[in-house]
Formats: C-alpha cells, sequence, structure tokens
C-alpha cells in the first residue's frame, strides 16, 4: 500500500491530513545562558518540563492525523550514501567546518540524524580547539522544535525558508533534503539560495507565511522576513502566471522578540473567524498594510490597506475577528501576546490548539462556541473533541511559551483537505 503523500495545503483551516513535528530534546538542553541570546532564546528552558508538555501536542496530533518526525525522516534518507555525501558536504561548507564531514560520514544514518539536530562534539585534538571555549564544531539546533519556519507548504510546493539568522540554516538544508528524496512526500520544493542573483537580505521565515486561500497569501514583513524575502515569494508568484493571485503584507514591530513572526499577532481559525492581536492588527498604528495584486504574471497593483481583516473581506473574507487576551483590558492583551495568545494551529474548521495559560484569550473563544477542552483530558479519554462543533484543545504551557512560539509555530503540515470539497 502506498503511503505516500501529495504535499497540498490551500488554506490554514482545512482538515489536516499529516503533520511533521520535531520533539524537543537534547539541543534544548546544551544551552547556557552565554549562549542564550546567540541561540535566539531570551532564556533558557527546562527540557524535562518541555518534553511533558509537548508530549500533550503531539499525543493530541496523533489521535487527529498522521505525525511524522524530522529525526527520523532525516534518518531515513541518510541510509542512502549519495545524499548523504551531498547533504553532509552542504552543511559542512556552509559552516565552515568541512573537518567535520569525515567524522559524521562514518556514523550510522540514526546516529548521523541525531547529531546533526542535537549537536556535534568538538574534537579536541589541537591546541587551538583545546583553548577555545565552544564546545561544539556544529551547534545544537535549538529551535528546531519550531518546525514551522524552515520549510512552508504552499499549495502544491514546499517554500524553503531562507533562515534570517545563520545559526538556524542547517534546519532548512534538513528540510530541503526530506521534501527532495524522502520517498514520503511527493512535492516540488523552491528555495532562495537556489537563485544565481540573490539579494543579500533575503530572508523568510514560515511563521510569517499564512495560506489564506488558495488565491491569498498572507506574509508578515519583520525582523525575520524582509521585503526582500517577499519579493522573491512575489517572483515565483508572477512566474506561474495565475489569472489571480493576492499577496497581503503586514508590517511587524522588530522590537519586542513576541512581534518576531505574523502568527504571532494573527491567526486563522474557522471559515468566518480569526484571532487577532488588536493593537497592531486592529488599531490605528503606524504599521502598514499592504496589498499586492498579481493578475496574469504582472503585478496588478500595489496599495495600502486599513489592515488585513479589511483587505481579506474586499477579496470576500469577511472574518470576525477574535482578540487575543480578550477585550477589557490592554495590559492583559499585551501579556498573552507574549505568551503565544494569538498563535493558534487549526487541524479543522473551527477547531484548534493554543495554549491553557492564555485564560483571558481562552474566554473570549468560549464566549463565541469554543468548546475548550484541555489536552490532558483528551488523552486521558475523558473527553471526546468530535462531539464539538467548535473546540480549542489547550495545552499545558509553563515551559514552550518561553521559547518564543505556540502551537502553529510547533508544526508543518504537509496535507489538508479543501474546506469546501
Amino acid at each position: 500500500m502506498d503511503q505516500s503523500m501529495n504535499v497540498n495545503v490551500r488554506s490554514e483551516i482545512g482538515k489536516l491530513e499529516g503533520v511533521i513535528l520535531h520533539p524537543p530534546g537534547y539541543e534544548v538542553e546544551n544551552m547556557t545562558p552565554k549562549n542564550a541570546e546567540r541561540s535566539l532564546y531570551s532564556d533558557i528552558l527546562n527540557l524535562s518540563v518541555a518534553s511533558r508538555e509537548y508530549s500533550q501536542f503531539w499525543g493530541v496530533l496523533q489521535r487527529i492525523t498522521r505525525t511524522f518526525q524530522v529525526q527520523d525522516l532525516l534518518a531515513d534518507i541518510l541510509a542512502n550514501e549519495k545524499i548523504k555525501q551531498n547533504l553532509l558536504d552542504k552543511i559542512c561548507r556552509f559552516e565552515q567546518r568541512p573537518e567535520v564531514l569525515e567524522h559524521l560520514l562514518g556514523l550510522s544514518p540514526e546516529e548521523g540524524a541525531r547529531q546533526l539536530i542535537q549537536g556535534v562534539v568538538e574534537k579536541k585534538d589541537t591546541l587551538t580547539k583545546y583553548l577555545n571555549k565552544e564546545r561544539y564544531a556544529l551547534r545544537p539546533l535549538h529551535n528546531f522544535f519550531f518546525t514551522r519556519d524552515a520549510s512552508m507548504s504552499v499549495l502544491d510546493d514546499v517554500l524553503i525558508g531562507r533562515m534570517a539568522n545563520d545559526v538556524r540554516e542547517r534546519e532548512s538544508f534538513i528540510m530541503e533534503a526530506i521534501f527532495d528524496y524522502h520517498d514520503l512526500f511527493k512535492t516540488r520544493t523552491v528555495n532562495p539560495l537556489n537563485r544565481k542573483k540573490l539579494d543579500p537580505a533575503t530572508s523568510i521565515e514560515g511563521g510569517d507565511v499564512l495560506v489564506a486561500r488558495d488565491d491569498i497569501l498572507l506574509i508578515g514583513n519583520g525582523s525575520r522576513t524582509t521585503s526582500q524575502g517577499i519579493d522573491f515569494i512575489l517572483e515565483e508568484l508572477i512566474q506561474q502566471k495565475e489569472e489571480q493571485r493576492h499577496i497581503i503584507v503586514q508590517e511587524l514591530p522588530h522590537h519586542p522578540e513576541s512581534f518576531i513572526h505574523l502568527d504571532m499577532v494573527f491567526t486563522l481559525l474557522g471559515e468566518n473567524e480569526c484571532m487577532v492581536y488588536e493593537p497592531l492588527i486592529l488599531k490605528t498604528n503606524k504599521y502598514q498594510t499592504v496589498h499586492i495584486h498579481i493578475a496574469n504574471g504582472r503585478v496588478a497593483e500595489i496599495k495600502e490597506e486599513e489592515n488585513i481583516r479589511s483587505a481579506l473581506s474586499k477579496l470576500g473574507m469577511d472574518l470576525k475577528p477574535l482578540y487575543c487576551g480578550g477585550r477589557k483590558d490592554s495590559w492583559i492583551q499585551e501579556r498573552e501576546q507574549w505568551h503565544s495568545g494569538a498563535n493558534f494551529f487549526a487541524v479543522a474548521p473551527g477547531r484548534v490548539i493554543g495554549y491553557e495559560r492564555n485564560v483571558y484569550t481562552l474566554e473570549e473563544m468560549n464566549q463565541h462556541g469554543y468548546e475548550v477542552i484541555r489536552a490532558k483530558d483528551v488523552l486521558k479519554d475523558r473527553v471526546e473533541p468530535e462531539q464539538y462543533e467548535k473546540y480549542v484543545i489547550a495545552l499545558d504551557g509553563s515551559e514552550l511559551p518561553r521559547g518564543g512560539g505556540g502551537a502553529r509555530c510547533m508544526s508543518m503540515p504537509v496535507n489538508r483537505r479543501p474546506v469546501k470539497d
């Protein structure tokens, strides 16, 4: 029986058929206060607590859809010697550590996959290396449990992230190799790094790219996805020469760090509902919303819009906003946004996953018909989510949110059913 899966994502909310995950491992524990900032963290995480919380997320998704793990997929493709040689050579050249290649080539596929993610320990065989305080020849991928960023399913293709920080670029190399070479997935990858004349300012991360409809992309423009990165996506869409395509760009603050991606301030919940961080998305502020209209292989118009909701309404998507942190207190909104209160992952229209700690956000959702279900109750068979038309499954979230992301950040969908068959 063919277990392969076509990549097909034409919305943020269609029933989930397959998703790629990466449970946090020792790469998260291999972090110190000194290297936390370099690793894009403001604090270090407790692995045992983070793993326990993540197991709820993974366990819930296993009951809903097919799940795949990055480390398993990577080990599978490393079993092919040609693929192994090509990928490892690419990584070692990019990270300027060619002397590590021989060591990696001698490892089993499983151990090679582990070390590529958890880090390759420096062999202290010279005085220079002995005196160097760096523990790793190839650093651990501390951020890889946020699988959303390094690759994005957009319609039938996978857009490979051009990460804003070189410390994460190995994630993109790994995801590109998985989609190019693993028998499970049928797709085409699009990688900015494969373009001969690439603007060095180009960066694209998956937290900034939302598929609103098969003809509409929402893209955040901030510290992780640059205007040059969005221009790369624009050029790719122009080349496809579709009759009508739309990109709605939302400018984001570069500080504080909770605004790193669009999905930290805006996510889609159902056919007619979205979650918004009101101060940025709906209130008057200095951050522009820009609509790029592409028609028949050319840019027909670029114009400013009032906000994302207004722009989508003009395209026939009328969305009722639900408010991150509720509507009563701007301080509460700010606090809950900081802990990914706007970051929800839809497994079907009106059926989403988020953090339990954002109590005012969940209260807001409950007032709009969402049954609030604790993840631990689902896993203990105390509650059957399918009996509810709309629900939010609430994950324990004391440690994971400190990594700077929510349920959408931790998931990379590869296939969704059409919203309307």
